[in-house]
């Protein structure tokens, strides 16, 4: 640093700048990020997930079709214990995990929990102030007479 405030790179350095790097908005970006982060909260806490993965009828059954989207899981692992650097070996142990990965997600089924209208709109209206007060804290803000 030198005596005239730079930094090691010569650019002089800057005053804290608020969310977005522009003037202000800091205190409205974590406002809207706590409203928005609790109607998340709320929405989530509303929504149940169940799997069909390795029942019967679905895409990984325990038998033939799981035992199928283990087989490249299975290769990849035992080539790397022979050679961990083997490229086929990775790329079959990640392939592997990702297919076991995508069987899952896609025999997923997500249902919204009866609930009333209040409760939807509350947590609909959280989601939605949260997001746009984040938005508005990013827009510059008129800078105060003696603020600068």
């Amino acid at each position: 640093m030198s005596e005239t405030g730079a930094s090691l790179g010569g650019q002089p350095r800057r005053k804290f700048e608020g969310a977005g790097g522009t003037p202000g908005g800091v205190g409205e970006f974590f406002i809207g990020l706590g409203l928005a982060g609790i109607g998340f909260y709320l929405l989530a806490n509303h929504v149940y997930v169940q799997t069909s993965f390795g029942h019967p009828g679905g895409f990984g059954v325990f038998g033939s079709s799981f035992g199928l989207s283990l087989l490249p899981l299975l290769l990849g692992i035992g080539t790397l214990f022979v050679n961990g650097k083997s490229r086929l070996g990775w790329v079959l142990t990640v392939g592997g995990l990702l297919f076991i990965a995508a069987g899952i997600l896609m025999n997923m089924h997500i249902y919204f929990r009866t609930t009333t209208l209040f409760d939807v709109i509350v947590m609909f209206g959280l989601i939605a102030a949260g997001l746009g007060l984040v938005v508005k804290s990013l827009r510059p803000h008129k800078v105060k007479l003696g603020e600068e």
